[in-house]
Protein backbone atom coordinates (compact mmCIF):
# COMPACT_ATOMS: atom_id res chain seq x y z
CA UNK A 1 0.00 0.00 0.00
CA UNK A 2 1.35 3.26 -1.05
CA UNK A 3 0.39 6.44 0.42
CA UNK A 4 -2.48 8.30 -0.45
CA UNK A 5 -2.03 11.70 -2.53
CA UNK A 6 -1.70 14.69 -0.19
CA UNK A 7 -3.75 17.79 -0.10
CA UNK A 8 -2.52 20.60 -0.69
CA UNK A 9 -3.67 24.39 0.08
CA UNK A 10 -5.96 25.84 -2.48
CA UNK A 11 -7.37 21.91 -3.06
CA UNK A 12 -11.30 21.52 -1.99
CA UNK A 13 -11.91 19.51 0.91
CA UNK A 14 -12.93 16.08 0.12
CA UNK A 15 -16.63 15.96 1.80
CA UNK A 16 -17.15 13.49 4.88
CA UNK A 17 -20.10 12.35 6.71
CA UNK A 18 -19.06 10.39 10.21
CA UNK A 19 -20.78 9.47 12.90
CA UNK A 20 -19.37 11.07 16.23
CA UNK A 21 -18.87 9.52 19.56
CA UNK A 22 -22.52 9.57 20.28
CA UNK A 23 -23.33 7.54 16.80
CA UNK A 24 -24.84 11.25 15.31
CA UNK A 25 -23.49 11.25 11.83
CA UNK A 26 -21.86 15.34 10.47
CA UNK A 27 -20.76 16.45 8.06
CA UNK A 28 -17.92 18.76 7.17
CA UNK A 29 -20.82 20.53 5.06
CA UNK A 30 -22.45 21.49 8.47
CA UNK A 31 -19.46 23.52 9.03
CA UNK A 32 -19.73 25.55 5.94
CA UNK A 33 -19.64 29.16 6.51
CA UNK A 34 -16.61 28.63 9.14
CA UNK A 35 -13.24 27.87 9.14
CA UNK A 36 -12.92 23.86 10.66
CA UNK A 37 -9.66 22.58 11.80
CA UNK A 38 -9.51 18.61 10.69
CA UNK A 39 -7.16 16.72 12.46
CA UNK A 40 -6.39 13.06 12.01
CA UNK A 41 -4.65 11.01 14.90
CA UNK A 42 -4.15 7.10 15.05
CA UNK A 43 -5.90 6.00 18.59
CA UNK A 44 -7.78 7.40 20.90
CA UNK A 45 -6.75 7.23 24.72
CA UNK A 46 -3.01 6.80 23.86
CA UNK A 47 -0.40 8.95 24.88
CA UNK A 48 0.47 11.68 22.39
CA UNK A 49 -3.35 11.58 21.04
CA UNK A 50 -4.59 12.57 24.32
CA UNK A 51 -2.30 14.97 24.86
CA UNK A 52 -2.81 16.56 21.36
CA UNK A 53 -6.61 16.36 22.06
CA UNK A 54 -6.07 18.04 25.18
CA UNK A 55 -4.13 20.61 23.91
CA UNK A 56 -7.33 21.04 21.45
CA UNK A 57 -9.27 20.85 24.29
CA UNK A 58 -7.22 23.80 26.36
CA UNK A 59 -7.21 25.97 23.16
CA UNK A 60 -11.04 25.56 22.22
CA UNK A 61 -12.25 29.17 23.80
CA UNK A 62 -10.00 31.21 21.78
CA UNK A 63 -9.96 28.60 18.36
CA UNK A 64 -13.71 28.89 18.49
CA UNK A 65 -13.42 33.19 19.35
CA UNK A 66 -11.93 33.55 16.10
CA UNK A 67 -14.91 31.42 14.07
CA UNK A 68 -12.54 28.39 13.54
CA UNK A 69 -14.42 24.70 14.48
CA UNK A 70 -12.28 21.78 15.22
CA UNK A 71 -13.20 17.99 14.97
CA UNK A 72 -11.06 14.93 15.69
CA UNK A 73 -11.00 12.22 13.08
CA UNK A 74 -9.78 8.86 13.97
CA UNK A 75 -10.33 4.77 12.96
CA UNK A 76 -11.61 3.77 16.42
CA UNK A 77 -15.10 3.19 16.75
CA UNK A 78 -17.75 5.72 18.87
CA UNK A 79 -17.79 3.79 21.81
CA UNK A 80 -14.23 4.48 22.22
CA UNK A 81 -14.36 7.96 20.99
CA UNK A 82 -17.02 8.28 24.02
CA UNK A 83 -14.66 7.17 26.14
CA UNK A 84 -11.95 8.51 25.57
CA UNK A 85 -13.84 11.90 25.36
CA UNK A 86 -15.65 11.44 28.57
CA UNK A 87 -12.28 10.78 30.45
CA UNK A 88 -10.51 13.74 28.82
CA UNK A 89 -13.57 15.76 29.38
CA UNK A 90 -13.53 17.00 25.47
CA UNK A 91 -15.63 19.38 24.03
CA UNK A 92 -14.92 19.25 20.40
CA UNK A 93 -16.57 16.00 18.50
CA UNK A 94 -14.74 13.02 17.47
CA UNK A 95 -15.67 11.32 14.74
CA UNK A 96 -15.24 7.31 13.90
CA UNK A 97 -13.69 6.32 10.50
CA UNK A 98 -13.09 2.45 10.81
CA UNK A 99 -13.14 1.89 7.42
CA UNK A 100 -10.06 4.60 6.76
CA UNK A 101 -11.89 6.10 3.85
CA UNK A 102 -11.91 9.15 4.86
CA UNK A 103 -8.06 9.31 6.44
CA UNK A 104 -7.61 7.72 2.78
CA UNK A 105 -9.12 10.90 1.11
CA UNK A 106 -7.08 13.19 3.19
CA UNK A 107 -4.32 11.76 2.69
CA UNK A 108 -4.10 10.57 6.18
CA UNK A 109 -3.66 7.15 6.12
CA UNK A 110 -0.49 4.97 4.50
CA UNK A 111 3.47 4.30 4.89
CA UNK A 112 4.94 6.38 7.35
CA UNK A 113 7.83 5.42 9.53
CA UNK A 114 7.86 4.61 13.15
CA UNK A 115 10.92 3.65 15.40
CA UNK A 116 12.95 3.27 12.11
CA UNK A 117 10.45 1.38 10.53
CA UNK A 118 7.92 1.78 7.63
CA UNK A 119 4.82 0.95 8.64
CA UNK A 120 1.07 1.62 7.47
CA UNK A 121 -0.89 3.12 9.26
CA UNK A 122 -3.08 6.84 10.40
CA UNK A 123 -0.45 9.66 9.75
CA UNK A 124 -0.82 12.59 12.06
CA UNK A 125 -2.34 14.94 10.32
CA UNK A 126 -3.62 18.36 10.40
CA UNK A 127 -5.62 20.33 8.31
CA UNK A 128 -7.73 24.31 7.93
CA UNK A 129 -10.41 24.08 5.81
CA UNK A 130 -11.67 27.80 4.63
CA UNK A 131 -15.31 28.76 4.95
CA UNK A 132 -15.96 28.41 1.53
CA UNK A 133 -14.76 24.64 1.60
CA UNK A 134 -10.91 24.65 0.33
CA UNK A 135 -7.87 23.51 1.95
CA UNK A 136 -6.06 26.47 3.61
CA UNK A 137 -3.47 24.63 5.41
CA UNK A 138 -2.63 21.14 4.82
CA UNK A 139 0.33 19.78 7.40
CA UNK A 140 1.24 15.82 7.89
CA UNK A 141 3.44 13.82 10.18
CA UNK A 142 2.92 16.31 12.84
CA UNK A 143 3.99 16.50 16.83
CA UNK A 144 1.58 15.47 18.96
CA UNK A 145 3.01 18.15 21.21
CA UNK A 146 3.05 21.81 21.32
CA UNK A 147 1.61 21.58 18.13
CA UNK A 148 -1.66 23.16 18.87
CA UNK A 149 0.61 26.26 20.00
CA UNK A 150 2.12 26.61 16.81
CA UNK A 151 -1.25 26.47 14.76
CA UNK A 152 -2.57 29.17 17.01
CA UNK A 153 1.15 31.10 15.62
CA UNK A 154 0.65 30.45 12.31
CA UNK A 155 -3.43 31.91 12.61
CA UNK A 156 -2.64 34.43 14.67
CA UNK A 157 -5.08 32.94 17.16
Amino acid sequence: MTTSKRLQAGDPAPAFTLPDADGNPVSLSDHLGRQVIVYFYPAASTPGCTKQACDFRDNLAELEGAGITVLGISPDKPEKLAKFRDTESLTFPLLSDPDKTVLTEWGAFGEKTMYGKTVTGVIRSTFLVDPDGTIAVAQYNVRATGHVAKLRRDLSV
